[in-house]
């Protein structure tokens, strides 16, 4: 593709601009406008993930993209200014902290399978419920008692971000200033300054009061210090921080969720497997699923994640020449992991295209650097035991509960902007079980 042949089809779908051969090969190289590469090889992956680290910060695209929203926090900034913040959150996500948390996100798969439960077996769009799920989550243990918070204005702000702000623009690719404005934007820009109002205001307040005897994702947050300077986030850098994770943490969780009972739905037998295995460990709202003890629940979302990765693409920004599969890689050229390729990958994976949750229950896992629903190295996701945590126990409350059939004509097609969405929801029967 040309240029703006290009811009036209990852405007419309990311996915869209990755070739069939790289799920065949181990990089594939072209130009459009610069020199690109995309890798589906493990060994290369781990050396622009973790052995060559500096060489390959995220790309100008990726950032220009996200920092109206999110401003210069650990997912966009760089070298010393993200290793402090890094190492400022870390704590607020260790075992301990997310294991507190359980009971929050077991409470909200509760009420959401009470509400799911009134559709009396009419088909149900499980894309929509698992989105209001999840956003009930992240705002329970990220605002947690703040009854100033305006839930219904954030989620408004977030729902219109992510419609409007992944559209990518050629301003975007030719590298304008951020203050430039960006054609089919614009509509975003209202509900990202209300975002960050809300968000503002919910800081300050909790500040001025004590934190909880179970402290919250903000309570966290706040007292956190980097251990080497014993700095702290201001309001801005919290707020930042902040909307990085509300953003992140619902949207990505509620996919994962969408795609896994989509898939769940055309298999019976593993449905009816996972199912007793969530009663065999007889979970309730007052004792949450653990993660570790339920496997094939926990398999059934890390395969969910292969093939339907929430980012399906990583794209970064070679900062000087490198070799990667004894491919001449040279100051400039765009570095792309499309993680949805790597994951059906022929030369990686048996059978990729087909949901096989056993294929994690065996002695063997996959090459570290060929699964990436999370990236890795020192950037991996800081959430991803957090994600993986809600997504078992919401899995293990909804398939004690009902059982799950597709609905024909209504298969989604997955569609990337910002994350890999299933356009049109994930309609499915949705039958109470005693």
């Amino acid at each position: 593709m040309g240029i703006l042949e290009s811009l036209r089809e990852a405007r419309r779908n990311i996915l869209s601009i990755i070739p069939d051969i790289a799920t065949r090969q181990p990089i594939v190289s072209g130009k459009t406008g610069k020199r690109w590469h995309m890798v589906m090889d493990p060994t290369a992956n781990r050396r622009i993930l973790l052995e060559n680290l500096d060489n390959y910060p995220k790309s100008v695209v990726t950032k220009n993209l996200l920092r109206s929203a999110i401003g210069d926090s650990l997912f966009i900034a760089e070298d010393a200014h993200w290793r402090w913040q890094r190492r400022t959150a870390a704590p607020a996500f260790s075992h301990r902290n997310t294991r507190n948390l359980a009971p929050i996100m077991a409470r909200a798969a509760e009420r959401a399978a009470q509400k799911i439960a009134r559709s009396d077996g009419r088909a149900v769009d499980m894309m929509a419920e698992m989105v209001a799920l999840t956003f009930d989550v992240i705002s329970d243990v990220t605002f947690s008692g703040d009854k100033g918070f305006d839930r219904a204005a954030v989620h408004g702000a977030i729902d219109s971000y992510i419609a409007e702000a992944g559209k990518i623009s050629l301003f975007d690719i030719l590298g304008f200033p951020d203050w430039m404005p960006r054609p089919g934007r614009m509509f975003s820009a209202g509900a990202v300054t209300r975002m960050k109002q809300v968000a503002d205001q919910a800081i300050e307040a909790r500040a001025a009061r004590k934190a909880a005897s179970t402290p919250d994702l903000l309570d966290l947050l706040l007292a956190g210090e980097d251990p080497e300077t014993g700095r702290r986030m201001n309001t801005a850098e919290l707020r930042d921080n902040l909307l990085t994770f509300i953003v992140a943490g619902h949207e990505t969780t509620a996919l994962t969720l969408s795609w896994a009972l989509y898939l769940l739905a055309f298999d019976p037998e593993i449905q009816h497997r996972a199912r007793a295995e969530v009663r065999a460990a007889g979970i309730t709202p007052d004792r949450p699923a653990d993660p570790d003890k339920l496997p094939l629940i926990r398999a059934i979302t890390e395969e969910t994640l292969r093939l339907y990765p929430p980012a399906g693409m990583l794209s970064r920004t070679a900062q000087g020449p490198d070799e990667l599969c004894g491919r001449e890689i040279r100051k400039g050229d765009t570095v792309i992991l499309p993680i949805y390729a790597l994951h059906r990958n022929r030369l990686l994976w048996p059978n990729p295209d087909a949901f096989d949750p056993d294929r994690w229950l065996g002695d063997t896992r996959p090459e570290r650097y060929s699964y990436l629903p999370f990236g890795d190295g020192p950037r991996i996701c800081i959430g991803a035991s957090f994600a993986i945590q809600e997504a078992v126990i919401v899995l293990a409350t909804l398939l004690d509960r009902f059982e799950f059939a597709p609905v024909t004509g209504r298969a989604p097609k997955p569609v990337m902007i910002l994350t890999l969405r299933p356009e049109g929801g994930v309609w499915l029967q949705v039958k109470a079980l005693d």
